[in-house]
């Protein structure tokens, strides 16, 4: 699929362009305000829009709205660290088709745009729950030196985009134990899922040639 990425958080947005690369999807921008947003959306006419909803120039559900307006042609779908069911209702009303937390596996982000550009809809079951977890959505500073190489060979294929069968299968050990692996990534990194944890990696090399 034709993607644009829309997230106040740049380096996240590169992190998951990354991933989405190497499961043969183009992305076609990257925007980090919701005015630039809709405006790479009406120039690049994507088959489908990642969205945020919270942007410093405004609502990400105006944005979406905006864009199903100008551009019904392109689905919207939003990922977010807000899980509120208010939110999500409104968002269903200016026209996304899905709605997914940003502590999803990676794998389930990839599924769920695949499902969009198939005709379908992704929401994310818990969204439709009252709002109570806390989500540590946005990249913070954490000690990479802290992994062991393992580890980090682990968080390296994490941000190529490679799923957990053929991570074990090219490192060596079994689906449990690459789990393990993964989880303990998680957990020194401070982090919930894996998008969040390509995005701490790439924020870590960003600054290293700053």
């Amino acid at each position: 699929m034709r993607l644009v990425l829309c997230d106040n958080n740049r380096i996240l947005c590169e992190a998951l362009a990354s991933v989405l690369r190497a499961h043969g999807h183009r992305v076609l921008g990257i925007a980090t305000s919701a005015s630039k947003g809709v405006t790479a959306v009406s120039l690049l006419e994507p088959d489908a829009c990642l969205l945020d909803v919270r942007f410093s120039d405004g609502s990400g559900i105006d944005a979406a709205q905006a864009m199903h307006q100008r551009n019904p042609e392109t689905k919207v779908v939003v990922l977010s660290c807000l899980d509120d069911p208010s939110v999500v209702s409104e968002a269903k009303k200016a026209g996304v088709v899905g709605f997914l937390t940003k502590d999803q596996k990676l794998d389930t982000i990839v599924r769920a745009v695949e499902a969009v550009g198939a005709g379908g809809t992704a929401f994310d079951p818990a969204t439709s729950h009252p709002p109570g977890r806390a989500m540590n959505g946005e990249c913070r500073d954490h000690r990479l030196g802290t992994l062991t190489g393992r580890e980090a060979e682990v968080l390296r294929r994490i941000v190529a985009g490679q799923g957990t069968r053929p991570m074990a299968s090219e490192m060596g050990v079994t689906i449990n134990t690459l789990r393990g692996y993964v989880q303990s990534v998680l957990t020194k990194l401070g982090v919930h899922s894996r998008l969040e944890a390509a995005a701490t990696a790439r924020e870590g090399q960003h600054r290293s040639v700053v």
